[in-house]
């Protein structure tokens, strides 16, 4: 397997989520004709869907990877945040056999979406139907996992192995949005992966927290760090 099963929906999905994954030419059209236009018109009809399914497995597997040094993947519980189409659970999906994915995602596309820091966690870009749609074409049964709607449903509360978001939590929004979610599922050993332009800051919330990948984005550098041990 070299790439992901997805259709050109999803593929658009992908190119909004990751806006790593644009080409120079597009990054131009974007910039010529506006963060409206991409979104909404130019994501739509000339992207190469095949393309974006070939490089996001591969970006995931490099995710994978650099994971695989801290996390031990078999027989846990993993909650998502902001994990857009879920690629990095699919590529754990076919190497693990016992875990469980709790998962919690927008379900909408922002008219212009923006890539920056958004105080309040309003931007969105992504589609649950979707989401579903592309686990399952991609080998993970329903039974694995379960998509929780941030602003509509009661997220889960129970305690969680690992909690990961990628370029997501405060990558784009506030840690402290979820400061007092987290203190209802973190347990002493549970582990929370996820990328910041402030590291600095969760040295006094946390009792361990260690740089696992220092990163240079389109959008702005962070570093990925890995936090134990919530201090409450």
């Amino acid at each position: 397997m070299e790439s992901f099963s997805l259709d050109r929906e999803i593929a658009r999905l992908i190119l909004l989520q990751r806006i790593e994954l644009i080409t120079p030419f597009q990054k131009k059209i974007r910039k010529f004709f506006g963060r409206y236009f991409f979104t909404n018109f130019f994501s739509k009809y000339f992207i190469n869907s095949e393309e974006i399914g070939k490089n996001y497995f591969k970006e995931m597997q490099e995710e994978y990877k650099l994971l695989s040094n801290y996390i031990d993947f078999q027989k846990k519980k993993f909650l998502s945040i902001g994990s857009g189409m879920c690629g990095l659970e699919l590529i754990i999906n076919s190497k693990s056999s016992d875990f469980f994915f709790s998962i919690i995602e927008k379900n909408y596309v922002s008219k212009k979406i923006k890539y920056g820091w958004d105080q309040n966690n309003l931007e969105g870009y992504n589609d649950i139907s979707k989401l579903n749609i592309f686990l399952q074409n991609n080998g993970m049964t329903k039974s694995r996992y379960t998509i929780y709607d941030f602003d509509h449903d009661n997220l889960p509360i129970e305690e969680f192995d690992y909690i990961i978001s990628l370029y997501s939590l405060d990558y784009h929004y506030d840690f402290n949005l979820y400061i007092d979610y987290f203190k209802k599922v973190l347990n002493e050993s549970s582990i929370l992966i996820f990328d910041t332009i402030r590291p600095e800051y969760f040295f006094k919330l946390f009792n361990s927290v260690i740089i696992i990948e220092s990163v240079q984005k389109n959008v702005h550098s962070s570093k990925r760090i890995l936090c134990k041990g919530l201090r409450f």
